[in-house]
């Protein structure tokens, strides 16, 4: 189980330079510029907690992975409130008719964040516990990841704005750090742990394929904030148009 955990490290390395990442540590960007892709994200967001209790979570074991895989469920399936308070505070609350928020969630720029709940669903619904921990390991790794970075962007927006972002801050990154998947107990157990060599490679597998699937979202994500920021451009200079007149 080290050498699956060491890949897990690797790819985490290489998942951190993506683009998406320089464009949210840019010093030339707002910090509401930097986290104005955040709608895009809700369908996995709101689909995480559902992964968590009907996916992942399996009452019926005496399974001790199965009982780490579960304890993780219950830390992790109550934090899509947080996004949506956050949603609002960021001012990324658009007011858009039901039907036309159903066609934001399900649009062709969104397909990459759909995807991630069936995959991860796929990936985990029928499978062995361990490879459910393989999978909670990945989430974790680029969790981190992204949250190190949105924190430091709501820390400093947070100095003007007097809030406190419940999803993109400190209080998720503390929460995500306090996870009794990586404590020194776990981590203890989990090194114990020895895998036959079918299990190795179906770890390696699938640790490739959602950190995959997990850096072609960034892109679709990086692609939403890019294209609103040309229409921000574009708006603006087309009202100072028409002041001018």
């Amino acid at each position: 189980m080290e050498e699956i955990i060491a890949f897990i490290n690797y790819k985490k390395q290489e998942f951190v330079q993506l683009p998406l990442f320089k464009m949210m540590k840019s010093p030339t960007l707002g910090a509401k510029q930097k986290l104005i892709f955040a709608p895009c994200m809700a369908h996995f967001i709101m689909s995480f907690g559902d992964i968590n209790c009907y996916i992942l979570r399996n009452l019926d074991t005496v399974d001790p992975i199965q009982n780490i895989v579960n304890q993780y469920s219950y830390e992790d399936d109550k934090h899509w409130p947080w996004f949506i308070t956050d949603i609002e505070q960021l001012g990324l609350d658009a007011k858009l008719s039901f039907t036309q928020s159903l066609r934001f969630i399900w649009s062709e720029q969104n397909k990459i964040t759909r995807q991630l709940t069936y995959y991860i669903s796929a990936f985990t619904l029928q499978a062995s516990s361990f490879i459910k921990l393989v999978v909670i390991r990945v989430l974790e790794a680029t969790s981190d990841v992204f949250f190190s970075i949105s924190n430091t962007i709501t820390s400093e927006l947070q100095k003007t704005t007097n809030q406190e972002y419940l999803y993109f801050g400190n209080y998720h990154l503390i929460a995500e750090k306090e996870h009794t998947i990586t404590s020194s107990e776990s981590e203890d157990y989990l090194s114990q742990i020895t895998l036959t060599k079918a299990q190795h490679q179906e770890a390696l597998y699938v640790v490739e394929e959602i950190f995959n699937l997990f850096s072609e979202w960034t892109y679709e994500l990086l692609a939403y904030a890019r294209n609103h920021a040309a229409e921000s451009t574009a708006e603006k200079t087309s009202n100072a148009t028409l002041l001018a007149v």
